[in-house]
């Protein structure tokens, strides 16, 4: 299970998280929307303890990665938009070296290698230097990377970016194929089809609040739209209005956290 609790982050004087709350079950595909600087990837990398929160915290199976780090990303598959791939060796060298950074024997290493080589469709470019690949083989390959080790937790940043539509299916049919092992997958997208396609639980971020959350159907019914993108355009509108009064309702010196 993840959780956030209460939390906060800010650059600066600038907060990105305000009291961020809501955790995501084990078997359910979650999927967090917002519009650019919701706070999306701050909230994901504060999970995969790549960002220390500003206050309270984000929980891992109940680790918190500021406490103890390395057990919690030894649970999480985490994958990063922004994440590059080393461009001097291939899509199969490189998941090996990271299922060795990972402590995976070799045997099952090699088997596990074997296996997402073929279930995101990486055979034909495996040992392809990464530099040479194109912007979905890439992203094939990042995926791959982060599951290498079959963890309980998948956290994705934009896991269809840059795929075209039968690559995005392949990735669908393992989103639904972890959420069928119980895995707990938390996501991040701007592409509101994917979310139509996969999301079990949608949550809602504006100016680093969580506005809503619930089913497609409940977040409908409560914005009274009929399609999910005018839920979220309505939903974002709201939650603006409601930051900028909470702002100004509040002193200037204590905005930037708790």
């Amino acid at each position: 299970m993840l959780q956030f609790d209460e939390l906060w982050k800010s650059y600066g004087t600038t907060p990105a998280l305000r009291g961020l709350s809501f955790g995501v079950e084990a078997g359910i595909i979650y999927a967090l929307l917002g519009p650019n600087g919701a706070g999306k990837t701050t909230a994901l990398r504060c999970l995969a303890g790549l960002l220390r929160p500003t206050g309270g915290r984000a929980l891992v199976d109940g680790i918190d990665p500021v406490i103890d780090p390395l057990a919690a990303r030894r649970r999480i598959g985490y994958l990063s938009w922004s994440m590059g791939l080393y461009e001097r060796i291939s899509p199969r060298e490189l998941l090996r070296f990271f299922g060795t950074l990972h402590g995976m024997d070799a045997a099952r290493l090699e088997t596990r290698v074997d296996r997402l080589i073929e279930r995101f469709g990486i055979s034909d470019f495996a040992d392809r230097y990464c530099g040479r690949l194109s912007t979905g083989q890439r992203q094939r390959v990042s995926i791959a990377r982060a599951v290498i080790h079959d963890p309980s937790t998948l956290v994705l940043d934009e896991p269809t970016l840059g795929l075209d539509v039968v690559s995005g299916e392949t990735i669908h049919a393992f989103l639904f194929e972890q959420r069928e092992a119980e895995k707990t997958i938390l996501l991040s997208t701007h592409q509101l089809d994917t979310v139509e396609i996969v999301a079990d639980r949608v949550g809602v971020l504006a100016a680093g609040r969580l506005v809503a959350e619930g089913s497609i159907p409940e977040l409908l019914e409560s914005t009274g739209q009929t399609n999910l993108a005018r839920a979220f355009l309505h939903l974002i509108a709201r939650g603006r209005r409601e930051a900028a009064a909470l702002d100004r309702a509040r002193p200037a010196a204590t905005g930037a956290g708790p």
